[in-house]
């Protein structure tokens, strides 16, 4: 390395002597290191340790210690993360991609070993368990054996790929959700590496990877593609961010949580609009909030839109590391390395300088939610009633709901808005379920699930969930009888106090029995509702609702026969489960009669302030961490009697219909063929505004009408097997056959209808969009999309970049990008392109129906080029610009490649 700056030094902890880099010896030259903001100081550090002359200059470091708060991002720098943590659902693709590239290697020419991870990476197995059985205490066996079953083939893979590869662990399913298993157990917060010792940074194939900023370590969420490049040692190129500040203030009030607070964070965040920045939270407020509370504030950048969300290390850092009960020398060298760094955050420490601030007196969070439609649409409780109503008239005006079985195929065309009269308002549903018989209407709670990393990692809102369920038992009053309770903790340490605390029989009374540790309801996984409810949902076309401790309610996300969807702490969502309805006022409405047929209202059976901290001080126990985590990685008896077969590659099973070798990876030419400009390109797709990732990519249930569906059944695959998209991630054939197939997509080629649903422009055949670019690659012809602002925002990232390639897809044309989709575009090398300002396929008058062509890429494409666009249609051509979105010269290098894969691929051959 360079050390242009002189910084390399020594750290003495105990008797280890450390190699680190310097900023206070930076700083004595450079005043400005002082006033960074901590996150950046740590981008700084970054910088000095990998400063090569070559990826990381000295320019670089100096623009760093130039930081203008206030000028715009313009200066393009490597990033080195310590490690990559992975999810099952996005890190299998990665791994077969891994896999698949040993074999491309070899070849080339190439030593396949080589295809290592060279930065250590952790794949936790949380995505694939789904709420079958609910509501007995045999649930959670029973899932379990019910996810071996359909998964056995992707876990005998993740167990070749442990043996298989170097520096890769994989921690087995049923032991918790990644971030909460990376929260408690696998960040170091000082990282050691032989000799050296640095801050612990990470990228995650996860977007909530951001939690772990709570604790002062600075992650965030990439492509499943980014990820890959950062296994085998490729940097993540960014933009010197600005950093937003958030200054907190007071401390939260009585019967406020911090779900609560996150809500009114998540609100004001994206009101004020902070994609691609930094937030950094300071303020006194910061003594009044647990690690665990920041951690939930982490958590949801990706719903306020930020990059990260960062707590700097402190007191309360340390003592959540002894708490969770990481070795003293873990603790002791974190405490040394950051007070030495200047990265230890107390009460005197001066605020750094900002691009911007915005506060918030925590004194003045209520409770809320947050819904039906988006995480960032808070709704105060009081206000539920009428909110809920409002919603209502919209989503019954606008038409019929649909059921799972709408997608792809023909799609049908949506009613038009009418008025609602009153008696569609008050509609019911007769349901009889077994001895039971009661109605159902508009706006039932038919999903109660406590779920989800952002809320089951923090003591407080689960042992809040549990007093408060230990009181509705008390004085007598349950579940409604069509509601479906879940418990998913983000770990197994979350059951372990709830049964110190004597509160699990509280809520296992109530249904609330554990059904699983890892991602559930949050992501999709909630299975089907009962049979009864189902059938009264469909027949009565009603809209319905889940209430769930999660960080995403996007339309169809949740269940397909839902269409109302709040976020809510977990008290609040055991709440609604009593209630059984959401257009209820909790605050002056019953949420039942007890015993005696007295009302009990919320009010009633709220737990104290002092309930919940007694109860954390006399349940929660670090030996509660240690042990659970000190067998974490052997699995149980399903997890032991994998088969697995050995071998430096992997041996692929044709008949597989869970992992198969993907076809981009296979005939890799050792150079790749020159830039061409894009001609008589035709239109797959013509969206609008905030078309999410979860849109594009596959995600939940394989409709029985689909694609996919289709393609399962020729394999011989019953529909009772077909399992969800994320399961069968490993498996490209599947996968491209889901892509913008989301049941909630406008196509605007086919107006009226929602599914992923194309025309055939030359034929005006109507056809599903896998079925329309097979037909147009068939024919030779490119093909393109046209989108608004905000293309690509959610998660579920990587397929939604390896399907639109696969789709034949060579540009994406939008008013605006989410940072990662448009980087994953590039990393699988299709174009971002971005209208002007003020321009979009409307102004500009274009219907779809036009053949595009797009000069300018075959001759000296570069970083922000403007392209030309003529789009030719019935009525003539229409000439536009629009910027080249590929931001830096690495990212040209990636789409000279045809991808991030191929060109890390040809470096290893040639090195």
């Amino acid at each position: 390395m360079t050390d242009s700056f002189k910084s390399k030094s020594q750290l003495k902890v105990g008797s280890a002597t450390y190699d680190i880099y310097s900023l206070a010896k930076v700083g004595k030259d450079h005043a400005s290191v002082a006033r960074l903001p901590f996150s950046l100081k740590i981008l700084l550090e970054n910088l000095l340790r990998n400063e090569d002359g070559r990826v990381v200059k000295r320019e670089h470091v100096e623009k760093m210690l130039a930081w203008d708060p206030k000028a715009e991002p313009d200066t393009e720098i490597s990033f080195h993360p310590a490690r990559v943590l992975l999810q099952d659902f996005t890190g299998v693709p990665a791994v077969v991609d891994m896999a698949a590239m040993r074999e491309a290697l070899a070849a080339l020419g190439g030593d396949p070993t080589k295809i290592n991870p060279r930065n250590p990476a952790d794949l936790v197995i949380d995505h694939s368990f789904q709420v079958d059985v609910f509501g007995t205490s045999d649930a959670f066996r029973a899932n379990a054996e019910l996810e071996f079953e359909r998964n056995q083939e992707r876990y005998a893979f993740l167990r070749w790929g442990q043996n298989a590869f170097k520096n890769f662990r994989a921690v087995p399913p049923d032991i918790g959700i990644c971030h909460q298993v990376n929260l408690e157990y696998l960040a170091q917060v000082a990282f050691r590496q032989g000799s050296s010792v640095y801050p612990d940074t990470l990228v995650g194939t996860d977007s909530h990877t951001t939690m772990i900023n709570g604790l002062g370590v600075v992650g965030w969420g990439v492509g499943g593609i980014e990820a890959e490049a950062v296994l085998l040692g490729q940097p993540i190129t960014m933009l010197i961010p600005q950093v937003v500040g958030f200054k907190l203030t007071g401390k939260l009030p009585a019967g406020a949580t911090a779900t609560d607070l996150v809500l009114t964070v998540t609100q004001m965040l994206r009101k004020r609009g902070v994609v691609g920045k930094f937030v950094e939270f300071f303020g006194d407020g910061l003594k009044g909030l647990s690690l665990p509370d920041r951690a939930t504030i982490a958590n949801m950048a990706p719903e306020y839109g930020a990059t990260i969300g960062f707590f700097p290390v402190d007191e309360e850092s340390l003592n959540y590391l002894r708490f969770t009960g990481r070795p003293e020398e873990t603790v002791a060298l974190a405490e040394a390395y950051f007070k030495e760094q200047g990265l230890f955050h107390t009460e005197s420490t001066p605020d750094p300088v900002f691009t911007d601030t915005l506060s918030l007196d925590l004194s003045t969070v209520v409770p809320s939610l947050a819904g039906p439609k988006r995480p960032q649409d808070r709704v105060t409780l009081k206000d539920m009633k009428a909110t809920y109503e409002k919603s209502l008239v919209e989503m019954l005006a606008a038409g019929k709901s649909k059921g799972e079985d709408d997608e792809g195929g023909g799609g049908k065309a949506k009613a038009p808005a009418a008025a609602v009269p009153p008696e569609r308002l008050n509609q019911t549903v007769t349901v009889k379920a077994g001895n039971q018989s009661y109605e159902l209407g508009h706006g039932a709670v038919v999903i109660a699930s406590i779920t989800s990393c952002t809320n089951t990692s923090n003591p407080a809102v689960l042992l809040g969930a549990g007093l408060l369920a230990k009181k509705a038992v008390e004085r007598g009053i349950n579940v409604k009888p069509w509601v479906k309770t879940s418990l998913a903790p983000g770990s197994r340490v979350v059951t372990d106090y709830l049964k110190e605390a004597g509160l699990m029989p509280y809520l296992e009374a109530l249904g609330f029995h554990v059904v699983g540790y890892g991602c559930a309801t949050c992501i999709g996984n909630s299975g089907p509702l009962p049979e009864p409810v189902t059938e009264a949902v469909t027949s009565g076309d009603l809209v319905v609702a889940a209430v769930l401790s999660g960080n995403r309610n996007f339309e169809g996300r949740i269940s397909p026969h839902v269409r109302m969807n709040y976020l809510a702490s977990p008290p609040l969502v055991v709440a609604y489960a009593l209630s059984g309805e959401v257009g209820r006022d909790l605050d002056t409405e019953p949420l039942g009669t007890d015993r005696n047929g007295r009302p009990v209202f919320l009010k009633d059976i709220w737990p104290t302030n002092e309930e919940i901290r007694q109860a954390i001080s006399t349940a929660v126990k670090p030996e509660q961490f240690r042990h659970q985590y000190s067998r974490a990685m052997e699995g149980d008896v399903l997890w032991q009697q994998l088969k697995v077969d050995g071998g430096n590659t992997f041996k692929w099973d044709p008949k597989s219909t869970y992992v198969r070798k993907p076809s981009f990876l296979e005939n890799i030419p050792a150079e790749p063929k020159p830039l061409a400009d894009i001609k008589a390109a035709r239109v797959l797709a013509l969206l609008g505004d905030s078309v999410t990732t979860d849109h594009i990519s596959p995600a939940g249930n394989i409709a029985k009408t689909s694609p996919a569906a289709r393609y399962l059944m020729e394999q011989g695959v019953e529909p009772k097997d077909f399992n969800s998209y994320g399961a069968r991630r490993g498996n490209h054939e599947v996968m491209v056959r889901g892509t913008f197939a989301n049941i909630r997509l406008k196509n605007l080629l086919v107006p009226g209808v929602e599914g992923g649903v194309s025309v055939h422009i030359p034929t005006r055949e109507r056809m599903s969009i896998y079925d329309a670019s097979q037909k147009y690659q068939q024919e030779g012809t490119p093909l393109v999309v046209l989108a608004g602002a905000e293309y690509g925002t959610g998660s579920s990232r990587d397929w939604a970049a390896k399907g639109t390639a696969m789709l034949g897809i060579k540009a994406v044309i939008a008013k605006s990008f989410e940072r990662i989709h448009r980087s994953n575009l590039i990393g699988m090398g299709v174009l971002p392109l971005q209208f002007e300002a003020g321009q979009d396929a409307q102004s500009l008058g274009l219907t779809g129906h036009e053949t595009f062509e797009i000069t300018g890429v075959a001759e000296g494409l570069a970083p922000q080029k403007k392209l030309t666009v003529k789009a030719t249609g019935e009525g003539g051509t229409q000439e536009f610009t629009a910027l080249c979105r590929i931001d830096t010269p690495n990212e040209l290098d990636y789409y000279r490649h045809g991808g991030i894969l191929l060109y890390v691929m040809r470096q290893l051959a040639k090195g």
